[in-house]
């Protein structure tokens, strides 16, 4: 990735694999993922619908569905786009509501979501940052294990968790703590060599959130995007969103040079 302003070389340091695993009942739908146009940037309204549920059809062509989902959050540095976690799907979708024209008829919903306690917040605390493997079922029965990480609480649904995985490093929020007690849930041994150096007293670190980004694909084609958010618990790893496509991507973002 090229760094517009400072000139700086970055990397992703994931690769991105199509899998056919599924958690449980969800799949991780990598049959969504399509390559969509950007959409016309309006200025939102000023309803906050954080924390809203809602509905709307999803048109694409010739071919619609309806949605319905939750509202987690919405994007401080591009506040057209919002983070949904629609039912029935594990992954985080990125979306300008109101001025995608593939979204039709979009409803916001009487019931807002009720906040949930988190039943063990010591254990909920000790897993953000850490590496896990987490089981995964597959189609023919048997559990394979997922090496990923876990980013943070999501918002709004508290008992729940994002998370990203080395073989699939897009934005999926799972409900951790159950899968841990259930045993599917492995909280990795720290590494001394992924510590970073202890800053010094009144260190100021760069972050790139709101920054434009390129990524040189494999073709030879070019994506380009927005880093979006920097994770807390992690500070060189980032959200970014492509603007050819409505999944959030996380990346650890190195710098080189």
């Amino acid at each position: 990735v090229q760094h517009p302003e400072y000139n700086t070389v970055f990397h992703f340091t994931n690769t991105i694999i199509n899998t056919n695993l599924r958690r449980k009942k969800h799949y991780f739908n990598n049959e969504t993922r399509t390559s969509v146009g950007p959409s016309k940037s309006l200025t939102p309204p000023r309803r906050n619908i954080v924390g809203c549920r809602i509905q709307h059809i999803w048109k694409e062509g010739s071919k619609s569905s309806q949605w319905k989902g939750t509202v987690l959050d919405q994007v401080p540095v591009n506040p057209s786009l919002y983070l949904i976690k629609y039912d029935g799907f594990d992954c985080i979708y990125g979306l300008e509501l109101f001025s995608d024209e593939r979204v039709i008829g979009l409803e916001v919903l009487a019931d807002r979501v009720a906040p949930a306690r988190v039943t063990d917040s010591m254990l909920a605390e000790t897993m953000i940052g850490k590496a896990v493997e987490h089981m995964f079922e597959t189609e023919d029965g048997p559990k394979e294990e997922w090496r990923g990480m876990v980013l943070a609480r999501a918002p709004i649904m508290t008992t729940w968790f994002y998370i990203t995985y080395e073989k699939d490093p897009v934005l999926y929020m799972y409900q951790l703590l159950d899968d841990y007690k259930e045993g599917d849930l492995r909280i990795m041994p720290e590494s001394n060599d992924g510590v970073p150096a202890e800053r010094e007293p009144g260190e100021v670190v760069d972050s790139l959130v709101g920054k434009q980004v390129e990524y040189a694909k494999e073709d030879g084609g070019k994506r380009s995007g927005m880093v979006i958010h920097q994770v807390e618990a992690k500070p060189s790893v980032y959200f970014i969103k492509f603007d050819d496509d409505f999944h959030i991507y996380v990346y650890d973002l190195v710098k080189t040079s």
